[in-house]
């Protein structure tokens, strides 16, 4: 995958990145090793099979940790600094599901090097994650 750099120059509203990742197994037992979240609803299949959602179903925070990626890779790649990002968990993601990450470009602040972005995960038509991140990124001239 390639790396991008973008300085706050470059960008203009609307402009548009994505990226798609499946879910596995092995992902979600990764996560739960680095996050030290070990939630049974996500590890474990008999335990998960009583509750709303019939099976395992993917950290929410894994899915929503696909936007850093996007972020900090696509647009507006290298150097960029989190500022701040909002989230809203709509559905679940499921093992076997192809999460695709879309970040936009919503507003862009010059002075303060500051850029906001819509942030959305879908699997499939459904929107599972959305939410709004704000980014420290380096200008060209600095």
């Amino acid at each position: 995958m390639p790396i991008n750099q973008y300085f706050i120059e470059d960008l203009a509203v609307g402009q548009t990145e994505k990226l798609s990742r499946t879910v596995t197994e092995a992902l979600i037992g990764a996560f739960a090793e680095v996050s030290g979240d070990n939630n049974p609803v996500h590890l474990d299949a008999a335990y998960a099979a009583t509750t709303q959602f019939k099976e395992r179903i993917a950290h929410g925070a894994l899915a929503s940790s696909f936007i850093s990626a996007v972020l900090g890779t696509r647009l507006p790649g290298i150097g960029a600094i989190y500022v701040s990002q909002t989230t809203k968990y709509r559905a679940p993601v499921k093992i076997g599901d192809t999460v695709e990450t879309i970040v936009t470009v919503q507003e862009i602040d010059l002075a303060r090097k500051r850029v906001t972005f819509t942030t959305d995960c879908f699997v499939g038509e459904t929107k599972v994650v959305t939410g709004e991140a704000t980014l420290m990124v380096a200008s060209r001239a600095a």
